[in-house]
């Protein structure tokens, strides 16, 4: 039964066209059959029975001939609309249960191969409509109508999932238009502040020159502010338009970049770090630039805030490659999830030298090609970050 519930649509309406004609072929010769003794039991009443066997005798037959029709006249009302229906079935029984059977076929084979697809798609169309995308197509027949409804449903993922990121897209643009609101607004308000009280107090000498530079210099603190967040803002611009460039990368190439930008961090914030990479002779496909990029936002992480020491292990393979770092700080002190969004920052005071993206970035960059990055708390203290990269072309 599994078969036939998986076979085509042509092959299955071909199937019932065969049985529904075979099936009539034998209800049509039981019916012309049964409506001919019928008829012949009604003409033998009106026969003058001994001729007819003196007729069959002398004809020498070994089998008896057919029973002659009798006139219309001679038979009773009855027999006679009998005999007459007899004769139409003998005619027209073929046609009759043919076009019959051929019906029943088609209803049977709409009945069990395109009524239940044809109501799922209906109803899932009906449901897309109202913009319900939290439902799934069950048919799971073999046949086309069967391809039809899974490649229905794959595209019913796809739109959920595609609403889904328009849905984040949209919450991080009214983040990011909130995020441009503040960091804006703040420094300008701090840089209007000083400049009025210099203009209003330098010129009356109310406030001496040392208080004088130590507003300039807060003034340029907030310059440099601006500058961190405009650059942030130009790549954000270019992040969705940068292509992947694909390229053999090496465990010890790997190592020798990253144990360089390592060093940089050592010097910049005078804390240790250990770096362990997989020995393989695997080659790596993917982005190097992107895949740097990334180390290095999460290096500036883990070293800003590691007490005193970062750990991390590199592990390369032809099909993925995982980068984790481990810090020994105080891990993150809020929802894990909420570390890869847009403008997260750990301290407050991040705000004045960091825009809270590195990494946001990162998991942008890392779901680009095709991988995840995975936010954990260590059980003792610390934060560990895995950037998973998958092989790209």
């Amino acid at each position: 039964m599994g078969k036939i519930k998986n076979l085509s649509l042509r092959k299955t309406i071909v199937l019932y066209m065969i049985i529904s004609l075979i099936i009539s072929f034998y209800l049509s010769a039981l019916i012309m059959r049964i409506a001919t003794t019928v008829q012949n039991n009604i003409w033998w009443k009106y026969v003058d029975q001994e001729e007819y066997f003196e007729m069959a005798e002398g004809d020498g037959r070994r089998y008896l001939p057919d029973v002659p029709r009798p006139h219309s006249y001679e038979m009773k009302e009855f027999d006679y609309h009998v005999s007459e229906i007899c004769d139409f079935l003998q005619t027209f029984t073929v046609l009759i249960v043919s076009v019959a059977g051929s019906i029943i076929a088609v209803f049977l084979f709409y009945k069990h191969k395109l009524k239940c697809p044809i109501e799922e798609l209906e109803l899932a169309s009906q449901q897309v409509g109202r913009n319900n995308l939290d439902f799934h197509i069950t048919y799971e027949n073999e046949d086309e109508m069967g391809r039809l409804c899974r490649e229905f449903e794959r595209m019913r993922g796809q739109l959920a999932e595609n609403n889904q990121q328009l849905w984040k897209m949209l919450e991080e643009e009214k983040a990011l238009r909130a995020a441009i609101a503040h960091d804006i607004r703040s420094p300008l308000s701090v840089l209007e502040g000083y400049q009025e009280m210099l203009s209003e107090y330098l010129p009356k000498k109310e406030i001496n020159m040392e208080q004088a530079l130590e507003m300039v210099n807060e003034s340029k603190k907030q310059i440099e502010r601006m500058d961190i967040f405009v650059e942030t803002m130009r790549k954000m611009s270019s992040l969705d338009a940068r292509e992947l460039v694909a390229e053999e990368i090496t465990s010890k190439q790997l190592e020798i970049d990253i144990r360089a930008e390592m060093n940089v961090f050592e010097k910049k914030f005078g804390k240790l770090y250990e770096l362990k990479c997989s020995e393989t002779a695997e080659k790596f496909s993917g982005d190097k630039e992107v895949i740097l990029e990334v180390i290095e936002n999460l290096l500036s992480n883990a070293f800003r805030y590691a007490k005193t020491k970062v750990e991390m292990e590199v592990f390369l393979t032809s099909s993925e490659l995982q980068i984790r770092i481990k810090d020994d700080g105080v891990g993150f002190t809020v929802d894990k999830q909420k570390a890869t969004e847009l403008f997260y920052q750990q301290n407050v005071k991040d705000s004045l030298k960091h825009s809270g993206m590195g990494i946001y970035i990162s998991r942008l960059y890392c779901e680009k090609h095709g991988g995840q990055l995975l936010i954990e708390n260590e059980k003792l203290s610390g934060a560990v970050i895995t950037a998973v990269f998958h092989r790209i072309a």
